[in-house]
């Protein structure tokens, strides 16, 4: 039954996961989480791993999610089912609709759901931030998170002036490696 679980949870997510794997997350921990497959803090961390590692996340997250539930086979069914809609989308859009992205109507829906997944991805990111913040496990509130946090966003978004030359459009690889680092002094 677990198998089925996988497949339908996560062909849910892959048809109804517009603007990539960060629009994702929430359908994601949804399915995750009305299946009792794991804890929110647990899959808290299985998005960072995920973010961590090469690959695209929404993958990523599926066969971990799998994995964990179903073995080998559960990886295969949950990344299967994650991906297989846009693949299907895709091959229709090629060979039916190569005009209609210049469709008036197309564009009007195509428009709506830009400011939708902006949305949806900004709740997620303030989601995650709060709940480290404050996680549940830990019982109260987590300094060291919320300094390493503003840490980060502070070398985003350091101004110009400011800000050394090699630091103005810090690359992801190198915040990725600089947040790993912190964390390990850190914790």
């Amino acid at each position: 039954m677990v198998y089925l679980d996988l497949l339908i949870g996560f062909l849910k997510v892959g048809l109804f996961s517009f603007g990539g794997a960060y629009g994702a997350i929430p359908l994601i921990r949804d399915v995750v989480m009305s299946y009792g497959w794991m804890s929110d803090a647990t899959l808290s961390n299985m998005i960072a791993v995920s973010e961590s590692t090469p690959g695209p996340i929404m993958v990523n997250m599926a066969t971990y999610v799998g994995s964990s539930q179903g073995g080998i086979l559960g990886s295969l069914l949950a990344t299967f089912a994650v991906v297989l809609p846009a693949f299907v989308i895709i091959l229709l859009i090629m060979v039916l609709l190569k005009n209609a992205l210049k469709n008036q109507y197309v564009q009007a829906v195509l428009g709506g759901l830009k400011p939708c997944v902006i949305g949806i991805v900004l709740a997620m990111g303030i989601y995650m931030i709060i709940s480290n913040i404050f996680p549940a496990s830990f019982g109260g509130f987590d300094w060291k998170t919320l300094l390493l946090t503003i840490f980060l966003a502070a070398l985003l978004y350091l101004p110009p002036r400011i800000a050394p030359k090699k630091l103005k459009k810090i690359s992801p690889i190198l915040l990725i490696v600089i947040a790993a680092v912190c964390g390990i002094i850190i914790y």
